[in-house]
């Protein structure tokens, strides 16, 4: 009997232990470990890996029309989308919906961006655009799924509340200016699996560190199993799912795409091979240039010089480009740079200016006043702080930072930053920007230069599923990709597992760094999450609601887009009784005459309209939005100014961009109107010029406090520097509901209209 008594207590013991790591204790019990944190909703018991199923309730039948905004003159009509959309589909989005991150809530699969879109941002269009380079080929077959089981939710075709549409993110990273090309959205029109190819194509290479790798080395530690047993099988799910990456075999390079098998893993290296690729399918797409100035993944120097090339330019296909998303403005031109090259050839720091202050510079303040701590020898210091800027502009790639030993995100300050740019991109590449984009032509060719004749759309560039989330400044960790732990206790356990280079007051070479430390704490990552705020959308003037309507507007260029405000847009060239529409291209040599028109924002009422509310479950409507939804009321802001950009493009080698660019060539005060603002002008100069010339206009709003308005909120000294920042972290240093508030204008960048000098 006593045996069986001791056998019975030790089986209870082995049963408890086994609930207790499997998840299956009570609540009560996992109170005592320390990364504990409520979730009362089980937020984390669905997964990626199971692709969700799309609401099936329906928007008031006059809803969409009444969002549409008509013009009788073309007959045509505003619609709002998003270009740029990811699901918890691509790895990254994965990785920050794991339980232990600062304000995750679990998965979002592809049937909550279709929701998302119909009922809470209430859009009349969205692509799904998951990383390529993460795709198993079921997930593939699922997002095609949830795009189509969406449009037959939205009633009639011709009608409808609500377009999907499928492609897929090429998210290519150079190690080096010259092999960087970037990112690139390529979007289809159609859904039907027959008429879209049988996998994404991926880029070839080394990718962004958010980006996982296709092997086992990207699993996540089976501590954070054990750390936190309650969420121990979305842990597993997330290494279930690299495995299955790693098991998909690489694609014959030799073959057709068309001609390989369905099931392998397809890549291209340079957007030369991807268009190949897409023409051997030979279905109609575009694709679309995004991010291009972020400099957490362009290196140093990037430049579209490269680029622009018989190899790798396709007018006709990449005839839109993404001008801002949640993860910054990459409009621009400034002329500064991270790096310059000196009589010699070789890389040199250059000096600050009042714009931007090279993080090569404060690489080397770092290192002397470690220095001056040590020794009161300021030669020596001085002599650290050149070699620590020398070794910072070696490193060819975007780890320059881990040149400083144990640098905090606070010691860099705001270098490499865009001062004077709304809400720019991280760590500003100059010539990676749209303007710059514009401005330079390949005269190889000088009877057929090679120039890049964009559209402009935007985007979110969500990693929640949230399509078009921009429509209230609320809610930064829900509405931006803000990340990090949840808590000091998660924090130890990552610096724990991290390679991080320890404190020193001597810099690193480039030889000596590890690209492998670029890990959680990385301070250029803790830095990011300053630089990301609620995303844009894109309008289109369509003549219909149907895909085909909104397809042709995307391909004709009759598109813009704003920072999140559906401010409505309206950019002509006069010409007597014809009006050439934003995005055309036209001959001339007659003086160009423009007419603008801008309508501002709806301002917000709080929560969710009430059809919304009755929609949707409760909990689906939190986790999806916390109870906020596109809610307009009946005013509107106003529009107080519009900027027309000029830009001409090179005609002859060499000619300085900067030059070229008049970012506000003309700027109209407004005055408060109900009926918004509308201004005319004529380019007197342009047949005295005699060349080709690019027009703009941006749509400026009164301000409103907007998340991360002033990115890094720096303080500044009497003569202009910069004395320390206060970064407003992803992670649980900042209040999750500490939305970093500044006053900034909303606006929105017409596409361009091309006048080519006849």
């Amino acid at each position: 009997m006593r045996w069986s008594k001791l056998l019975l207590v030790a089986a209870s013991f082995v049963l408890t232990i086994l609930f207790f790591f499997y998840g299956g204790a009570p609540e009560s019990v996992y109170k005592i470990i320390p990364g504990y944190f409520a979730d009362p909703n089980q937020m984390w018991k669905m997964t990626p890996l199971d692709p969700g199923s799309e609401n099936t309730a329906h928007l008031p039948e006059t809803l969409p029309q009444q969002r549409a905004t008509g013009r009788v003159r073309y007959d045509k009509q505003i619609l709002f989308g998003d270009t740029h959309v990811h699901t918890t589909n691509s790895a990254d989005a994965f990785m920050y919906s794991l339980p232990m991150m600062h304000g995750a809530s679990g998965a979002y699969p592809p049937a909550y961006a279709c929701d998302y879109a119909r009922f809470i941002s209430q859009l009349d269009f969205y692509f799904l655009t998951d990383h390529a380079e993460s795709f198993v080929p079921r997930q593939w077959r699922d997002s095609i799924e949830s795009v189509r089981q969406c449009n037959r939710l939205a009633g009639d075709p011709l009608n409808p509340e609500l377009v999907a549409f499928i492609g897929w993110e090429w998210t290519q990273v150079g190690g080096t200016a010259e092999t960087h090309f970037g990112h690139h959205n390529v979007l289809f029109k159609d859904d039907n699996p027959a008429l879209l190819p049988a996998r994404p194509i991926a880029a070839a290479g080394v990718g962004v560190a958010t980006v996982a790798t296709r092997s086992s080395s990207a699993r996540q530690s089976a501590l954070l199993g054990l750390l936190d047993p309650r969420h121990r099988d979305y842990y597993a799910s997330y290494n279930n799912w690299i495995m299955q990456m790693a098991s998909v075999p690489p694609c014959e390079r030799a073959i057709r795409s068309p001609d390989l098998p369905p099931d392998c893993f397809e890549t291209a290296a340079t957007p030369g091979e991807l268009f190949g690729k897409l023409d051997e399918w030979g279905f109609d797409n575009i694709v679309v240039p995004h991010g291009t100035a972020w400099g957490f993944y362009s290196p140093p120097n990037s430049s579209w010089t490269h680029q622009l090339t018989e190899e790798n330019h396709d007018a006709q296909r990449v005839s839109l480009i993404e001008v801002y998303s949640g993860h910054g403005n990459s409009e621009p031109f400034r002329d500064f740079a991270s790096r310059v090259k000196n009589e010699d050839g070789d890389w040199i720091c250059p000096d600050p200016q009042d714009n931007y202050m090279p993080s090569c510079w404060r690489a080397g303040e770092i290192i002397r006043d470690r220095c001056l701590l040590e020794t009161s020898s300021a030669g020596e210091c001085d002599a650290r702080a050149i070699r620590a800027r020398k070794n910072f502009v070696s490193v060819d790639g975007i780890y320059g930072h881990m040149t400083v030993p144990g640098a905090t995100a606070e010691d860099w300050i705001d270098s490499g930053q865009a001062r004077d740019v709304f809400l720019p991109a991280f760590n500003y590449r100059p010539k990676k920007s749209v303007q710059y984009g514009l401005a330079i032509s390949n005269l190889t060719d000088s009877g057929n230069p090679l120039r890049n004749r964009w559209g402009f759309v935007a985007s979110t560039d969500t990693h929640s599923a949230r399509a078009g989330h921009g429509f209230k400044q609320v809610q930064r960790l829900n509405n931006t990709d803000a990340t990090g732990v949840r808590d000091s206790f998660w924090g130890k356990v990552f610096s724990s597992t991290a390679k991080l280079s320890g404190y020193s007051s001597e810099s690193l070479s480039a030889d000596e760094i590890d690209p492998g430390g670029a890990k959680l704490f990385a301070s250029e990552f803790e830095r990011t999450t300053s630089f990301l705020s609620v995303g844009g959308v894109a309008a289109v003037h369509s003549a219909g609601r149907d895909r085909e309507s909104i397809w042709n507007a995307l391909k004709r260029r009759e598109v813009y887009g704003t920072s999140g405000a559906r401010i409505l847009l309206w950019f002509d060239l006069v010409d007597q009784e014809v009006l050439h529409p934003m995005g055309s291209a036209v001959v001339s040599k007659s003086n160009p005459t423009f007419q603008v028109k801008a309508l501002g924002s709806f301002k917000q009422l709080p929560g969710c309209p009430e059809y919304v509310v009755e929609a949707l479950q409760r909990q689906h409507l939190e986790k999806m939005s916390l109870g906020e939804c596109y809610h307009p009321s009946e005013d509107r802001y106003e529009i107080i100014r519009i900027e027309v950009v000029k830009i001409l493009p090179q005609k002859v080698d060499g000619e300085e961009v900067a030059s070229l660019i008049d970012d506000k060539w003309r700027v109209f005060d407004c005055a408060p109107s109900i009926d918004g603002c509308a201004v005319s002008f004529t380019d007197s100069e342009f047949a005295v010029q005699g060349r080709d010339a690019v027009y703009y206009v941006r749509a400026i709003e009164e301000p409103i406090p907007t998340i991360n308005g002033e990115n890094l909120r720096v303080n500044f000294d009497s003569s202009g520097q910069a004395l320390e920042s206060d970064g407003c972290f992803g992670d649980y240093r900042i209040d999750a509901d500490d939305d970093c508030l500044q006053m900034a204008s909303q606006r929105a960048w017409s596409s361009p209209i091309f006048v080519d000098f006849n």
